[in-house]
């Protein structure tokens, strides 16, 4: 009997040992928790964020993106730049953490040190130096070229130091250096590579590319051994969800986490769910009715301009989007440096279109096709404008396309009207300006109207090498004013970034661009 409870004493005295053991172990843990705020096995990290959208990115090449869709899945994720936005769209260092201009053509940066790509490649300068190179290089035939198109020289002087020579003042370099454009890829990548780079991206970021289901999803993961402050969660996905209502479904069960393409008809149900919740916030972008300026009819000046005041802007913001954004009056937004409010758009007024047609030659109507992509709203635009226009003469055909087809179709100029948006990157006119209707910029750099006029041409060059800030304003109003002289298109709106969130949620945010910023993100 005395053996048996000596027995039980060992072994209860065995059990109480391994608990102590175990709350020690716990305690430990614990403290390295708090001791490292990246830890991902603190409770209030890790994860997989769940991102559901409309459609698929196009490609993930920064150097041939040419939409911010696209742009959101690398840009500040997967690459970074070397200057980069705060939240006041102010510049702040990135990849460089010092810079000085010392004349009006060059620029001198220092480089952080210790940085490596995801592929264990060295960022320095000579990493720097290849990603321009590649970007300025016509062999490239990156639409982005001209972006950074009066880069004359880059120079690694060392590891850490940089000199940008420019063949001219260009003001806007900074903002473009901190955008999309201005991505510094793996130089193993550039030179092994380069053609996988559309779907294999190389970069320094926080997040890691890890694998594209074309049509499905792309999935980013942590980067464990990424050199500032590490993102919360392990990883994030992107799902391809062309219906509104299950994007919306997804997010409500908890399935998803956050859409950044919320349907406008929408709001009222999110914002009297317990379990939706909605981040607005006004952005950069406008969007606008274009002309296809070398297809007839609209080759004719006549045309466009009858079709402008043919346009009830006012109730496309009323009767589609509910009232979320503004209207616009230009195709650049308040808040971007160099818009006016002194250009006019064309009022509507249904007798003076139909007085445009009879001068050209119309007076008994005309039959023209409208593109959009399928974004809901875009389709709702569609058919307010085809009724709106029917009234004046004009037979409207709806072609709804896919978004990546949609591109491709404007980027080959075979549309003949359409409907499109511009989402500035930078906060500077020249962005809008530059791509959307200089001449240079005609296909997949932006300019869908296909539009040339060499004194707009000149006016926008004025502006990119102007350092006084006022003469640029100037500049800018009389190019947006000569524009609209030209009926190149119809401005609607001025957007209001809109998306949608589950509770477990917290911390995540979009900026003016449109971009969505997850190193803060936590999952529940």
């Amino acid at each position: 009997m005395k053996k048996v409870r000596w027995i039980q004493f060992i072994s209860l005295l065995s059990i109480l040992m391994l608990l102590m053991q175990a709350c020690s172990t716990g305690s430990s843990e614990e403290k390295d928790n708090k001791d490292d705020n990246n830890s991902a096995s603190n409770s209030e990290n890790g994860g997989i964020l769940k991102i559901v959208r409309l459609s698929d990115a196009t490609g993930l090449d920064p150097h041939f993106i040419t939409d911010i869709p696209s742009a959101n899945i690398v840009h500040g994720k997967v690459y970074e730049t070397l200057v980069a936005f705060d939240k006041d769209m102010k510049i702040t260092p990135r990849l460089a953490k010092e810079w000085e201009q010392t004349d009006e053509l060059t620029w001198e940066f220092t480089l952080q040190e210790g940085i490596i790509f995801h592929d264990g490649t060295s960022f320095n300068a000579e990493a720097v130096k290849i990603t321009l190179e590649r970007l300025l290089d016509p062999a490239t035939g990156s639409p982005q070229k001209d972006k950074l198109g009066m880069i004359s020289e880059v120079i690694a002087k060392d590891d850490t130091h940089l000199t940008i020579k420019l063949s001219e003042p260009y003001a806007p370099l900074l903002s473009i250096l901190a955008s999309n454009e201005g991505s510094i890829i793996s130089p193993k990548s550039i030179k092994e590579t380069p053609d996988e780079l559309a779907t294999h991206p190389v970069g320094t970021g926080p997040f890691i590319f890890d694998s594209w289901k074309s049509g499905q999803q792309i999935t980013l993961n942590k980067n464990e051994e990424y050199w500032g402050e590490k993102v919360k969660i392990d990883s994030v996905e992107f799902k391809v969800i062309p219906e509104d209502a299950t994007r919306l479904a997804m997010i409500e069960s908890g399935e998803a986490h956050i859409s950044d393409q919320v349907p406008v008809t929408e709001i009222d149900r999110i914002e009297n769910s317990d379990t939706l919740n909605l981040f607005r916030t006004d952005g950069l972008a406008v969007e606008y009715v274009g002309f296809n300026t070398t297809k007839a009819p609209f080759d004719n000046v006549l045309v466009r301009q009858a079709v402008s005041y043919a346009i009830e802007r006012e109730a496309i913001i009323e009767g589609v989007y509910n009232d979320i954004g503004t209207l616009a009056n230009v195709a650049m937004s308040p808040k971007v440096f160099g818009y006016s409010k002194d250009v006019k758009a064309y009022p509507y007024d249904f007798n003076k279109a139909k007085a445009l047609l009879k001068e050209a030659g119309l007076e008994n109507g005309i039959k023209i096709k409208l593109l959009t992509s399928d974004r809901k709203e875009r389709i709702n635009m569609a058919e307010v404008i085809q009724s709106q226009l029917k009234g004046v003469g004009v037979d409207v055909e709806i072609q709804v396309m896919e978004y990546g087809s949609y591109i491709e179709q404007v980027d080959s100029g075979e549309h003949q009207m359409f409907i499109g948006g511009w989402g500035n990157a930078t906060g500077d006119g020249d962005y809008n300006q530059y791509n959307l209707f200089h001449s240079n910029s005609i296909g997949s750099p932006g300019n869908h109207f296909y539009y040339q006029n060499p004194a707009v041409d000149k006016l926008i060059e004025q502006g990119r090498v102007e350092t006084d800030a006022n003469k640029r304003l100037e500049i800018y109003e009389q190019s947006m004013q000569i524009e609209m002289d030209d009926a190149v298109y119809v401005p609607i709106r001025n957007y209001e970034h809109l998306a949608v969130y589950n509770n477990n949620v917290e911390n995540f945010w979009l900026d003016a661009s449109n971009y969505l910023i997850l190193n803060e993100v936590t999952v529940k």
